[in-house]
Protein backbone atom coordinates (compact mmCIF):
# COMPACT_ATOMS: atom_id res chain seq x y z
CA UNK A 1 0.00 0.00 0.00
CA UNK A 2 3.00 2.47 0.68
CA UNK A 3 4.51 1.84 -2.57
CA UNK A 4 0.91 2.33 -4.21
CA UNK A 5 1.23 6.01 -2.15
CA UNK A 6 4.49 6.95 -3.33
CA UNK A 7 4.08 6.02 -7.25
CA UNK A 8 0.46 8.28 -7.28
CA UNK A 9 1.22 10.97 -5.24
CA UNK A 10 4.68 11.37 -3.98
CA UNK A 11 6.68 10.87 -7.55
CA UNK A 12 4.49 13.36 -9.45
CA UNK A 13 5.11 15.75 -6.75
CA UNK A 14 8.56 14.98 -7.55
CA UNK A 15 8.16 15.14 -11.00
CA UNK A 16 6.21 18.65 -10.80
CA UNK A 17 8.98 20.28 -8.53
CA UNK A 18 11.61 19.50 -10.91
CA UNK A 19 9.98 20.76 -14.07
CA UNK A 20 9.13 23.82 -12.30
CA UNK A 21 12.49 24.48 -11.50
CA UNK A 22 13.87 23.35 -14.83
CA UNK A 23 11.39 26.33 -15.89
CA UNK A 24 12.54 28.95 -13.40
CA UNK A 25 16.34 28.43 -14.39
CA UNK A 26 16.25 27.48 -18.25
CA UNK A 27 12.82 29.10 -19.68
CA UNK A 28 9.12 27.47 -20.27
CA UNK A 29 10.08 26.76 -23.83
CA UNK A 30 13.42 24.71 -23.01
CA UNK A 31 11.35 22.72 -20.27
CA UNK A 32 8.19 21.97 -22.92
CA UNK A 33 10.73 21.11 -25.45
CA UNK A 34 12.60 18.73 -23.22
CA UNK A 35 9.14 17.24 -22.05
CA UNK A 36 8.07 17.05 -25.88
CA UNK A 37 11.57 15.17 -27.28
CA UNK A 38 12.05 12.59 -24.16
CA UNK A 39 8.52 11.68 -24.80
CA UNK A 40 8.88 11.39 -28.63
CA UNK A 41 12.45 9.43 -28.13
CA UNK A 42 10.45 7.16 -26.08
CA UNK A 43 8.24 6.03 -28.37
CA UNK A 44 10.78 5.87 -31.22
CA UNK A 45 12.93 4.11 -28.90
CA UNK A 46 9.82 1.51 -27.78
CA UNK A 47 9.63 0.53 -31.45
CA UNK A 48 12.46 -0.19 -32.85
CA UNK A 49 14.66 -0.98 -29.34
CA UNK A 50 11.66 -3.22 -28.63
CA UNK A 51 12.14 -5.05 -31.84
CA UNK A 52 15.64 -5.49 -31.55
CA UNK A 53 15.06 -7.07 -27.99
CA UNK A 54 12.55 -9.48 -29.37
CA UNK A 55 14.92 -11.36 -31.80
CA UNK A 56 17.38 -11.66 -29.15
CA UNK A 57 15.05 -13.43 -27.45
CA UNK A 58 14.19 -15.39 -30.60
CA UNK A 59 17.82 -16.04 -31.70
CA UNK A 60 18.44 -17.04 -27.87
CA UNK A 61 15.34 -19.81 -28.49
CA UNK A 62 16.68 -21.12 -31.45
CA UNK A 63 20.18 -21.59 -30.49
CA UNK A 64 18.31 -23.57 -27.21
CA UNK A 65 19.22 -20.93 -24.68
CA UNK A 66 17.51 -19.78 -21.96
CA UNK A 67 16.52 -16.32 -23.42
CA UNK A 68 16.75 -14.94 -19.77
CA UNK A 69 18.86 -11.74 -20.30
CA UNK A 70 17.23 -11.36 -23.26
CA UNK A 71 13.54 -11.00 -22.09
CA UNK A 72 15.32 -8.99 -18.89
CA UNK A 73 16.73 -6.53 -21.28
CA UNK A 74 13.76 -6.12 -23.63
CA UNK A 75 11.68 -5.70 -20.13
CA UNK A 76 13.92 -2.78 -19.08
CA UNK A 77 13.56 -1.09 -22.42
CA UNK A 78 9.95 -1.18 -22.50
CA UNK A 79 10.15 0.47 -19.10
CA UNK A 80 12.85 3.17 -20.08
CA UNK A 81 10.71 3.87 -23.17
CA UNK A 82 7.70 3.84 -21.16
CA UNK A 83 9.41 6.52 -18.52
CA UNK A 84 10.52 8.73 -21.28
CA UNK A 85 6.92 8.74 -22.67
CA UNK A 86 5.97 9.65 -19.28
CA UNK A 87 6.35 13.52 -18.23
CA UNK A 88 8.94 14.40 -16.12
CA UNK A 89 12.65 14.95 -15.00
CA UNK A 90 13.10 12.14 -12.56
CA UNK A 91 11.69 9.88 -14.94
CA UNK A 92 13.19 10.35 -17.83
CA UNK A 93 16.60 10.50 -15.78
CA UNK A 94 15.95 6.72 -14.70
CA UNK A 95 14.70 5.73 -18.38
CA UNK A 96 17.80 7.05 -19.80
CA UNK A 97 20.20 4.81 -17.14
CA UNK A 98 17.98 1.55 -18.62
CA UNK A 99 18.83 2.32 -22.04
CA UNK A 100 22.88 2.37 -20.81
CA UNK A 101 23.53 -1.30 -21.50
CA UNK A 102 26.41 -1.48 -17.82
CA UNK A 103 23.55 0.17 -15.87
CA UNK A 104 20.58 -2.58 -17.50
CA UNK A 105 23.73 -4.76 -16.24
CA UNK A 106 23.73 -3.64 -12.40
CA UNK A 107 19.63 -3.32 -12.34
CA UNK A 108 19.52 -6.95 -13.75
CA UNK A 109 22.02 -7.83 -10.60
CA UNK A 110 19.48 -5.80 -8.35
CA UNK A 111 16.61 -7.52 -9.26
CA UNK A 112 18.13 -11.04 -9.45
CA UNK A 113 18.77 -10.63 -5.73
CA UNK A 114 15.66 -9.08 -4.83
CA UNK A 115 13.91 -12.09 -7.14
CA UNK A 116 16.46 -14.57 -4.61
CA UNK A 117 15.38 -12.89 -1.56
CA UNK A 118 11.62 -12.96 -1.81
CA UNK A 119 11.24 -16.65 -3.77
CA UNK A 120 12.46 -20.10 -2.71
CA UNK A 121 12.92 -22.55 -5.68
CA UNK A 122 12.92 -26.09 -3.82
CA UNK A 123 12.42 -29.48 -5.29
CA UNK A 124 11.16 -32.53 -3.98
CA UNK A 125 12.37 -36.09 -4.22
CA UNK A 126 11.00 -39.29 -4.34
CA UNK A 127 10.84 -40.42 -0.55
CA UNK A 128 11.09 -36.84 0.66
CA UNK A 129 7.78 -34.86 1.80
CA UNK A 130 6.53 -32.28 -0.50
CA UNK A 131 4.38 -29.19 -0.09
CA UNK A 132 3.45 -29.01 3.75
CA UNK A 133 4.97 -32.63 4.59
CA UNK A 134 2.76 -34.40 2.19
CA UNK A 135 4.21 -36.93 -0.20
CA UNK A 136 2.53 -38.79 -2.62
CA UNK A 137 3.39 -41.64 -5.42
CA UNK A 138 1.83 -42.55 -8.31
CA UNK A 139 2.66 -45.86 -9.78
CA UNK A 140 2.64 -45.74 -13.79
CA UNK A 141 2.97 -48.41 -16.57
CA UNK A 142 4.07 -48.26 -20.21
CA UNK A 143 1.23 -50.28 -22.33
CA UNK A 144 3.03 -50.72 -25.92
CA UNK A 145 0.00 -51.29 -28.60
CA UNK A 146 0.59 -51.79 -32.04
CA UNK A 147 -1.15 -49.13 -35.02
CA UNK A 148 -3.89 -52.03 -35.38
CA UNK A 149 -4.84 -51.84 -31.41
CA UNK A 150 -3.89 -55.02 -30.49
CA UNK A 151 -0.54 -55.23 -28.23
CA UNK A 152 2.38 -57.75 -28.91
CA UNK A 153 3.47 -60.77 -26.98
CA UNK A 154 5.18 -60.32 -23.73
CA UNK A 155 8.23 -61.22 -24.00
Amino acid sequence: MAWLFLLLTVIPLIELTLLLTLGKFTSVTFTLAFVILTGIFGAVLLRYQGLFAWRNVQRDLREGRMPTDSLLDGLMIVIAAVLLITPGVLTDLVGITLLIPPCRRFYRLLLARWFKARFQLRSTFPGEPGPAGRSQVIDSYVVDQRSDGTQPPAT
